[in-house]
C-alpha cells in the first residue's frame, strides 16, 4: 500500500503574530481546559499550577500550538459566561507567554469580545466552535485582528447539539456550509482561516465516521483542515469503554484523519499524536 499521496496534499502556511506557522508538515494542538466541566477529567487544570503543568507537559512533548479554553462545550455544558471566561483565560496567557515566550496560543472562544482580550493578552488564533453564528462580531473582530481564525461546523448549540442531530448528507452539507463561511470570513477580512468539521457537534455516531471517510474531500476548498476527535464519544462508544479508555482508539482516528489529509489534530495527548505524525511522515517520504 503506498502512503505517499494520502498526507497533506496542499502545503499552507499561517502567520501567527509574526510567527509564521508552516503546515505543510501536520502540527499537534494540545488543550487546556481551565474548567472543572470538561467531559474528561484528566484534561481539567482549574488552577495556574496545573495550566502550566499541563503547558510545559504539552511543549515537550512536542504541541505545536497550545489551545486554552475555559467554557466546557460538551454537549448540555452550563454557560460560563463571557466576564468568567476573560477571569480564566487571561491570567494563564500571562503565565504561559512569561514562561514560555515562544509559545503559539489558540484561544478556544466563541465570544468576540473573550477573543479580542485573549489576542490583546497574547494569544495569536482563535478557535472558535460557532464559526461566528454565535457572536455576529466574531468575524469582524477576527478580521480587524487579523489573526488566524478557526471555524467550526456545529449544528445547534452545545446545549441542543445533540438532540437528535440531522442530515440528509453530512459530508455535503458541512462542505456547503464551509463554502457560505469562507466567503463571509473573507469578507470579514480574514486572511487565515482554519476549517474544523465538529467531530461530535450536531453529529451522530454515523454521522461522525462518514464526515471522516470523506474529509479528504474538504481539500478542495484550499484551506487548512483541523480534525479534533479526542476520546470523544465516537470513539469511546463505538468500543464500549469511557473517554478516560479511549487513547488507543483516539490515535487509530486521529492517523485516520492525517491519511484524510488533516493539518492539524487538536488532542489531549500530545505525544502518541505527534508520534502518529512522524510515521506516517516517514511513509510518505517513500523511506
Amino acid at each position: 500500500m503506498s502512503f505517499k499521496n494520502t498526507l497533506l496534499p496542499k502545503t499552507f502556511v499561517i502567520n501567527c503574530r509574526g510567527k509564521l506557522l508552516d503546515l505543510s508538515r501536520p502540527v499537534v494542538m494540545g488543550i487546556i481546559n481551565i474548567t472543572d466541566d470538561s467531559f474528561y477529567a484528566g484534561s481539567r487544570t482549574k488552577s495556574l499550577h496545573l495550566v502550566l503543568e499541563k503547558a510545559a507537559q504539552h511543549l515537550e512533548e512536542g504541541a505545536t500550538i497550545l489551545d486554552i479554553g475555559a467554557q466546557s462545550t460538551r454537549p448540555g455544558a452550563p454557560v460560563v459566561g463571557a466576564d468568567e471566561e476573560t477571569a480564566q483565560l487571561l491570567p494563564a496567557i500571562h503565565a504561559i507567554i512569561n514562561k514560555y515566550p515562544e509559545a503559539i496560543i489558540s484561544v478556544d472562544t466563541y465570544h468576540a469580545t473573550v477573543a479580542e482580550k485573549a489576542i490583546r493578552a497574547g494569544a495569536a488564533i482563535i478557535n472558535d466552535i460557532s464559526a461566528g453564528d454565535m457572536d455576529p462580531q466574531m468575524l469582524t473582530t477576527a478580521g480587524r485582528l487579523q489573526v488566524p481564525y478557526i471555524a467550526m461546523h456545529m449544528q445547534g448549540t452545545p446545549a441542543t447539539m445533540q438532540q437528535q442531530p440531522h442530515y440528509e448528507d453530512v459530508s455535503r452539507e458541512v462542505l456547503d456550509y464551509f463554502i457560505q463561511k469562507l466567503a463571509h470570513c473573507s469578507a470579514a477580512g480574514i486572511k487565515d482561516v482554519i476549517i474544523d468539521p465538529g467531530f461530535g457537534f450536531g453529529k451522530t455516531l454515523a454521522h461522525n465516521y462518514q464526515l471522516l471517510a470523506h474529509l479528504h474531500t474538504f481539500q478542495i476548498l484550499n484551506v487548512p483542515l483541523l480534525a479534533g476527535v479526542s476520546r470523544k464519544s465516537m470513539i469511546y462508544k463505538l468500543l464500549g469503554t469511557t473517554a478516560a479508555e479511549a487513547l488507543n482508539g483516539t490515535t487509530i482516528v486521529n492517523t485516520l484523519a492525517l491519511q484524510q489529509g488533516a493539518h492539524i489534530l487538536r488532542v489531549h495527548d500530545v505525544k502518541p499524536a505527534v508520534e502518529a505524525v512522524k510515521v506516517l511522515a516517514y511513509m510518505k517520504e517513500g523511506k
